[in-house]
């Protein structure tokens, strides 16, 4: 069997150092959306986007936690011991994030990485990689991936969660539409995530899609860049947590339509495919905040 469970849980969670510079930092923005304002009124330049494009403005948006070091608290848990799977038959079931201080503009960081939990799902496994970066001045933030394998399932192991957010019974606080350039996964994919599926078309016919598809850390960075900008104030200092399950597909050249309850402390959000009648892309998503 590819996976072993038991051997990935035993391992000894890995260590490495890992660096980023505001160039990191604006390369991601500009993957998740920065400059690329749906309102034709405003310019690239405006204001309020140039705290995530330009270098004497910088501020980090909490998600890139998720490609610092290149995404190595990810994607990079698959070469983790007792862990052998075809990437074609991965799909990124979920992230959350915590918060336990502002992401510097530039720093140096140790990333010490472990698989948490391997769940079997049936026809599928989940495993769920766990990664928490410390600097000098202490913890900066943990991040937790859940991995869908296909085909990987029926080993015996434990289910694991499945808990669902019930969804408000009230219409949206907010509502915020983000495109998605044709090229959003082409620069994207610059911050560290190569997997092929989002770029190369034969691939991508490989693991069942009729063309690349948008990588879901992207759809979870620009639901997160949205609801800072909408109900933050586009301060991204409050920002404590954010969590999601990965629902469906994005397409580059579609429309994310983001819908926002807000309580205290709080936003929950749904996300969907705006030219696909609405298909889910983002579910069970909160961002917890100050």
């Amino acid at each position: 069997m590819p996976i072993d469970a038991a051997k990935a849980l035993a391992a000894e969670a890995r260590s490495a150092a890992i660096s980023w510079d505001h160039k990191d930092v604006q390369l991601y923005h500009l993957g998740v959306g920065a400059a690329a304002n749906p309102d034709k009124d405003r310019p690239a330049t405006d204001p309020d986007e140039l705290r995530y494009t330009l270098e004497s403005r910088l501020h980090v948006l909490p998600s890139f936690a998720t490609v610092a070091g290149a995404g190595m608290g990810a994607m990079g848990g698959l070469s983790a011991p007792g862990i052998d799977v075809n990437l074609a038959a991965v799909l990124h079931g979920g992230q959350a994030i915590e918060l336990h201080r502002p992401i510097p503009v530039s720093g140096t960081a140790t990333l010490t990485s472990r698989v948490a939990a391997v769940h079997d799902k049936g026809k599928a496994a989940v495993i769920v990689l766990r990664a928490e970066a410390a600097d000098g001045d202490g913890p900066l933030w943990a991040s937790e991936a859940q991995l869908f394998v296909r085909g990987e399932g029926g080993f015996g192991g434990e289910r694991g969660p499945s808990a669902r957010l019930d969804v408000p019974e009230r219409p949206f606080d907010r509502t915020a539409d983000r495109p998605v350039r044709q090229d959003q996964a082409l620069l994207y994919r610059l911050s560290g995530d190569w997997n092929p599926l989002h770029a190369d078309p034969e691939f991508a016919k490989l693991a069942g899609f009729d063309r690349p598809i948008l990588h879901g850390l992207c759809s979870y960075g620009m639901t997160l860049k949205a609801v800072v900008d909408t109900v933050l104030g586009g301060d991204v200092s409050r920002v404590r947590g954010y969590r999601t399950r990965f629902a469906g597909v994005v397409f580059p050249g579609e429309t994310l339509r983001i819908g926002m309850w807000e309580s205290a402390g709080r936003v929950q959000a749904v996300v969907t495919a705006l030219e696909r009648d609405g298909a889910p892309v983002l579910a069970d998503t909160v961002v917890e905040h100050a």
